[in-house]
Parts: C-alpha cells; structure tokens; sequence
C-alpha cells in the first residue's frame, strides 16, 4: 500500500510537471522572438507617426526636443475621439493646459502588448480601469501622480489636454526594458488607451467624477 501511494504522488507530480511545461512552452512561443518583432512594430509607428493623418509622436520629457533623437526616444500617439466626456466639471483653464510632472492626474486606461497569435488585439496585461474592452460604458477612473509613472507614460500625460483620448505606444526603453516585470516580456512596447479626466498640482485634491 505504501509503494503504491508513493507510485500515485510521483504520477500525479509528473502530470503537474507536465502541465507546467506546456503553459511555458505555449508561452514561450506566443513570445518568440520578441524583441525583434517589438522592433519592427516599433519601425511602423516611426512611420505613420511622420505620415498618417492624426498621428504624432513626442520626445521623452526630459530629452531636448530641439534634437532628433533615435525612435525610442519618442513615444507615438494616434489621437482618437477627444469629445468622449463632459468637461464642465473641470475648470476651463485646463482645457488648454497640460498636467505638470509633479501633478496628480484622474484618468481611464487600458494597457496591452503589440498583437500576438493568440492575441490578434494585443495581450492586455494591465486592464486598468476598463472591464472588458475599451469603452466609456466599462470604465471607471483612477488617480496617481505622473511622476510615479514609466517614462513613456510620463511624457505622454504632459502634453495631454483634459477630455483627450489618446492610443499611446510606449517604446521599452521608455517602460520596462528588457527585463520586462511579472506581466510584461522583457523588451516589450507598451500600447495604452488613455483619456485625460482631470489633474492637479502636488497637495490639492482632485474634483470628484460621475
């Protein structure tokens, strides 16, 4: 009887073992090649930012902008609905004003990875304030500092206007890296769906939002 549970625990093991490595498998081949493919992701939006319609792209905040810098110096913004929220809650100063690095910022966001296989979408791997897809309908709001953010992020905040709804392409040299962190592959750019609700300067409260 005892050979017998012995025998049991080391199948039963060996199966765990094997799932395990499968999910690993799987997902290391949903992650091949990875960093190249970020590369040639990243050469298209250098692209479109310089010839498409609704497309720019923003030099990281803290490099002089006088410079052409390399292409993941820059984050890349495709400008989407800007009329998706009633402003009238926010001072109208701010419409025409960005948020400082020091500021606090109320937004909605969604982040996820360049498409994949399994993820024709791009894996989303911070839902952010969004459950589900995108939308107005799904979303709820949260708050932080743009000083606590990746540098890409950061950047893109400061040139916001309230009420704007941006897709922003992070390169990784201005989020993670390549070491990436527990839900990011390591030289991973970042694509967010971000919208500008309010901001604040350092030690005033931001208004509530309905």
């Amino acid at each position: 009887m005892k050979k017998f549970i012995i025998y049991l625990f080391a199948v039963t093991m060996g199966l765990c073992g094997l799932s395990s490595c499968s999910e690993e498998t799987a997902e290391d081949e949903e992650f091949a090649n990875w960093e190249s493919r970020n590369d040639v992701y990243l050469a298209s939006l250098v692209n479109d930012s310089l010839k498409q319609q609704g497309w720019t792209r923003i030099k990281k905040f803290s490099l002089n902008d006088s410079i052409e810098g390399s292409a993941s110096e820059y984050v890349y913004i495709h400008a989407m609905d800007s009329n998706l929220i009633d402003k009238s809650h926010v001072d109208s100063k701010k419409w025409k004003v960005s948020p400082a690095y020091t500021d606090s910022v109320r937004v909605i966001y969604q982040g996820h990875l360049i498409p994949s296989e399994s993820y024709p979408q791009g894996k989303v791997f911070d839902p952010g304030t969004v459950y589900g897809k995108f939308s107005m309908e799904t979303s709820s709001t949260t708050r932080f500092k743009v000083s606590n953010m990746v540098d890409g992020f950061a950047t893109a905040l400061q040139r916001m206007h309230v009420g704007d709804y941006w897709r922003v392409y992070i390169p990784s040299e201005l989020a993670y890296g390549e070491s990436g962190n527990s839900s990011v592959p390591g030289y991973s750019l970042l694509i967010f769906d971000l919208i500008l609700i309010d901001y604040t300067s350092a030690g005033t409260a931001l208004n509530p939002w309905q």
